[in-house]
């Protein structure tokens, strides 16, 4: 198989995506002033993309795979195939959304208001296309960055920019008027390189090794030993994927229970299972959960 061309998204998703891929089994190495790092794996070669550039690298071939944004997806309308979402982001793992920012006193309190207005955004093509489809003229330019700014210094009416938690608009004095679009981390290639059946491979043991290191983030390994007696009482509130693992230990009055938890429910479970009379409760993370 001719090397796997891997595009890693450079700037805002560059350290995250890195550690996901590290909990996923590569390593990937960057290399000073190079936008070539290196990976642990012979069959794959990397390189260093900006996400907004990412689609239409793998839609010509340029790149076999990547990782960007739905958002940049939709902003280029690059040709590509969508392998799987892949929820994180720089800070978190949750999903990102372009909203409508306007000032605390503007008095545009919906899109409709956009009328004649003057908007800036770095996502330009999918602002025209969602203002046009509402029958709404308005002028829209393009941000090279501090969009925020903008708005601020009264140089438009509006922008419309990325965020997680909406915080530093809300620090900036500014107001979310609505959101236009939730965004995701897409893993994408192309239909030359799903046609290849070694490369094809190689995507899907990606992709599944991802997803994999992604859904084991949001759980975690419950053990515990427990009385016999309260086997039934406790059982009844451990989730799991199946079932609880039991087995019996020396002492044939206790048990010792395996299980598989959402990470944020242990802090209600602990205390439960402890006032039960569970004893010797531990709380492991895991790498990957396939």
């Amino acid at each position: 198989m001719s090397l796997l061309k891997l595009g890693i998204p450079k700037g805002s998703l560059e350290k995250s995506t890195i550690s996901l891929f590290a909990q996923a089994g590569w390593e990937i190495q960057l290399r000073s002033r190079n936008y070539f790092p290196s990976i642990n794996d012979p069959d794959i070669s990397c390189a260093l993309v900006r996400s907004q550039e990412m689609g239409p690298y793998v839609a010509n071939g340029t790149l076999d795979l990547g990782l960007t944004g739905h958002d940049w997806i939709l902003e280029t309308e690059a040709d590509v195939v969508e392998i799987c979402e892949l929820t994180y982001s720089k800070t978190s793992d949750q999903p990102c959304r372009w909203v409508l920012v306007v000032p605390q006193d503007s008095p545009i309190q919906s899109v409709e208001d956009l009328q004649g207005k003057k908007i800036s955004t770095e996502l330009v093509s999918f602002t025209k296309r969602y203002l046009a489809e509402r029958g709404i003229e308005a002028e829209v330019e393009f941000s090279w960055g501090a969009t925020e700014a903008k708005v601020v210094e009264g140089l438009v009416d509006a922008v419309v920019e990325i965020t997680e938690t909406g915080s530093t608009i809300k620090a900036h004095g500014l107001r979310i008027v609505c959101n236009l679009l939730h965004t995701e981390t897409r893993l994408i290639t192309n239909k030359a390189a799903l046609a290849d059946p070694k490369k094809k491979e190689k995507i899907e043991q990606i992709a599944l090794m991802l997803q994999a290191a992604l859904t084991a983030r949001r759980k975690v390994v419950l053990k515990l030993n427990a009385p016999k007696d309260k086997l039934e009482e406790i059982i009844a509130i451990l989730p799991s994927l199946n079932a609880p693992t039991v087995s019996h230990l020396y002492d044939q009055q206790w048990l010792a229970i395996e299980t598989v938890v959402d990470s944020g429910t242990t802090r209600t479970l602990i205390p439960q299972l402890k006032a039960m009379g569970a004893e010797g409760i531990l709380e492991f993370e895991l790498r990957k959960m396939a």
